[in-house]
């Protein structure tokens, strides 16, 4: 059962940012059906690799909670660190490069990229072992202040990445600087409810955190362009109106969220508070 429930939990988690990504993207490359299940088979997969080592007791709402949240963020570092370091594509359709660049500027020579890849993803290993490092170090309540702290700091890891790759075509925005962040330690507080484990508490918090500013961005400002696409001709243009159609399973998606986490914070839970 446990394993059936996690499948759903990555299914939802996968649905979420396929829909944003595709209600943004459409109108500009179009739509099929493939890469728009890219995300969704995805997540479902971490999210039954995940249960398969922790064995978390997914019948309790608070674990649905944070493994929605910690399924979220290794799908998202996982695909973007793909489009960044290791996928070879045409970046002129851009206004932001989506590859790794300097000052907006591709790095065209691949050793390079895969390169800063490389030591990219030796740094994201050595947090995670710190993370584990303070979970065996059993601090108590200095440990709850350090794991807020942490997932503080992975909303300005996304912070400080969006404002290198954003700022030099966009320009710099404090108020956008600081949401992630802030937005991060928001949603680490409410993690720290649900378990006692640092790394879900710190990187779930950083899910939540990119699915509700993806939201925000997508559909409380829907005519927008997407800032990868500032300036470029809608292609597609069919599918602003198409898009409209997965607004519901959208919706319905955060319902579900919500509601499981009001279950949980009214449920027997055991959490770092």
């Amino acid at each position: 059962m446990n394993y059936l429930i996690a499948g759903l939990i990555g299914l939802l988690a996968g649905l979420h940012t396929s829909t944003w990504g595709m209600y943004k993207d459409a109108p500009y490359e179009g739509f099929t059906w493939k890469k728009y299940f890219r995300s969704t088979l995805l997540s479902t997969l971490i999210a039954l690799v995940v249960e398969a080592v922790v064995k978390m007791d997914l019948s309790q709402a608070p674990n649905m909670v944070v493994l929605y949240g910690f399924t979220y963020v290794i799908e998202r570092a996982m695909l973007e660190f793909y489009k960044t370091f290791l996928r070879e594509e045409d970046q002129s359709k851009y206004f932001i490069p989506m590859q790794f660049s300097v000052k907006g500027e591709v790095v065209e020579n691949r050793a390079i990229r895969l390169g800063v890849g490389f030591l990219y993803f030796v740094g994201v290993c050595l947090v995670v072992y710190g993370i584990y490092a303070l979970q065996k170090a059993n601090l108590g309540t200095t440990g709850l202040i350090i794991v807020l702290a942490i997932g503080s700091i992975g909303g300005w890891i996304s912070a400080l990445g969006g404002a290198w790759k954003d700022a030099p075509k966009e320009g710099f925005e404090i108020l956008k600087f600081f949401r992630s962040p802030v937005m991060a330690l928001l949603y680490a507080l409410m993690l720290a409810h649900f378990t006692t484990n640092y790394l879900f508490i710190s990187m779930g918090g950083l899910g939540y955190t990119i699915g509700t500013i993806e939201t925000y961005k997508t559909f409380f400002f829907p005519s927008k362009p997407r800032g990868k696409f500032a300036g470029k001709e809608i292609k597609f243009p069919e599918m602003l109106e198409k898009r409209q159609r997965f607004i519901p399973l959208y919706a319905g998606i955060w319902l579900i969220v919500i509601v499981t986490i009001i279950i949980a914070f009214l449920s027997p839970r055991q959490g770092l508070i």
